[in-house]
């Protein structure tokens, strides 16, 4: 008997280390947990504000008539990677003209989970870009061999900001880079703007220009995570620009990139495709990753958020479409911000607004990471050396040296701040159109549940976890982080 007893101790034991090494967890409990709500709220001074803490009760069966969030940590999704914002040349430059302490603050601001929002996401800009006083390549004009290489340009101002805020971030830290268009003299419309395409017999030479790049940020102690092949590659823009078809980025990633970032070295390098908006976000990615030597080099698919023309809505769907017919591949939203600035409008909340719900969509779609565009302006939208003026989360007025917060900053901290890298996406929903919400379960167990609210009414609404439920007051417009 004794050895039955034991061999079946044994048996059950191996069970249940079985079950931890596939990395089964303890179930969540919401027992003795305790509910912090923070809170930004339109005609309110709530910004990230710490406005409650509640505790669960028994609620087992809502009536039609109870406005719910349910929330089911049992059911996971994708692994939250991070979010962050650009450092282009026009934020580096703004960055440098304020006062050691206001260059402190706006560091403490974004990269301090503390201090500030937490940001771990970095993108920059290899060659200039339209947020760029001018246009600049790091080679000489006809120089195809590339030995004028060298990105001295960019040790004035850039280089300084990317070292300090990757040094605030920490180990985290995730940086990578876009390139807008190769040098003139590799394009068949002979300039850097204006659309125009990449030569065929500058492929390689092209190719060979990433991984310089990359060899001399990382000479400057800048660890390159990932990059993407060109931003907005079906844009022809009066600014830096460079059109690639689907078939094109195809056959330049899998004949001329993969093969030259892996011969150096650098096949650890997480490559990004698209890049562009969503409306052809479908087409772009089918072309590519169903070619299997070019989905293998291929970690994610970028995109932005200006296909919505007037009387459109954001095409959320097509993402949710790629991260059906590609789970193994990674979405990440790589840029997005307001256009058109106007001073008047620093704290229109609508701004703000846009932001919570690209975010709770993008992510309720498999995205993984958010990166923002300029993470700085000055009080005129730029610098920008072809007028192309749009908002940041911060502004920086030159007059005065004070940095200007908008609903935006706000809005994007409700995640950045309290969701951490590696979290896990998990079932969320509301049981009534005006709210949106998305909820992360973050690897020390905590919840992370954020709520909005698109309505111009205060609503009661129970945060329901199983049987278990707490009420929570969200204010007209508001959006909420409810940390548990």
């Amino acid at each position: 008997m004794k050895k039955v007893t034991i061999l079946l101790f044994v048996v059950c034991f191996s069970i249940q280390a079985q079950h931890k090494a596939k990395g089964k967890t303890t179930p969540f409990s919401t027992h003795s947990k305790t509910v912090t709500v923070y809170t930004s709220a339109d005609s309110t001074n709530l910004r990230l504000t710490k406005t409650d803490e509640l505790s669960f009760r028994e609620l087992k069966q809502p009536l039609e008539t109870q406005i719910c969030v349910f929330v089911n940590p049992a059911k996971s999704y994708q692994t939250f990677l991070g979010i962050g914002g650009a450092v282009t040349d026009a934020s580096a430059e703004v960055f440098a003209k304020l006062s050691p302490s206001k260059q402190q603050e706006l560091l403490d601001s974004y990269y301090s989970r503390d201090k500030g929002i937490g940001y771990t996401v970095l993108r920059t800009n290899m060659n200039s870009c339209d947020f760029s006083s001018d246009s600049y390549t790091y080679v000489n004009e006809g120089d195809k061999e590339l030995n004028s290489f060298s990105i001295e340009h960019d040790t004035k101002y850039k280089i300084p900001l990317l070292k300090k805020a990757m040094a605030t971030i920490g180990t985290n830290a995730i940086l990578y880079f876009s390139p807008w268009s190769p040098p003139s003299f590799m394009k068949d419309n002979g300039e850097m703007l204006h659309g125009g395409k990449l030569k065929p017999d500058f492929r390689q030479s092209w190719a060979n220009y990433y991984v310089k790049y990359i060899n001399a940020l990382q000479k400057e102690g800048l660890p390159v995570w990932g990059l993407t092949i060109q931003n907005e590659p079906m844009a022809n823009q009066r600014w830096e620009s460079c059109i690639f078809t689907a078939e094109d980025e195809r056959d330049f990633l899998k004949n001329y990139l993969g093969p030259t970032l892996k011969k150096a070295g650098y096949g650890d390098k997480k490559i990004t495709v698209w890049d562009h908006n969503r409306d052809l976000l479908v087409q772009r990615v089918t072309t590519i990753l169903e070619d299997q030597e070019a989905y293998k080099y291929v970690w994610g698919i970028g995109f932005h958020w200006y296909e919505t023309w007037s009387g459109s809505t954001p095409m959320y769907e097509n993402v949710g479409k790629v991260n059906a017919m590609y789970p193994s591949k990674n979405l990440f939203f790589t840029e997005g911000c307001i256009e058109k600035f106007d001073s008047a409008k620093y704290q229109l909340w609508s701004n703000g607004q846009r932001y919570g719900k690209s975010m709770i969509n993008d992510f309720n779609n498999g995205t993984v990471g958010w990166t923002d565009w300029n993470i700085l302006l000055d009080q005129n939208g730029g610098p920008n050396h072809v007028q192309n003026f749009c908002f940041a989360p911060i502004h920086a007025d030159m007059n005065t040296g004070e940095l200007i917060y908008t609903p935006s900053y706000y809005f994007i901290g409700h995640f950045s701040k309290f969701i951490t890298k590696g979290a896990k996406r998990v079932s969320s929903a509301a049981s009534r159109s005006q709210l949106l919400t998305t909820s992360f379960k973050n690897s020390d167990g905590s919840m992370v549940t954020v709520v909005m609210n698109q309505s111009n009414m205060k609503i009661s609404y129970n945060l329901c976890i199983g049987n278990s439920a707490t009420e929570v007051i969200i204010l007209p417009n508001a959006i909420q982080t409810l940390v548990y």
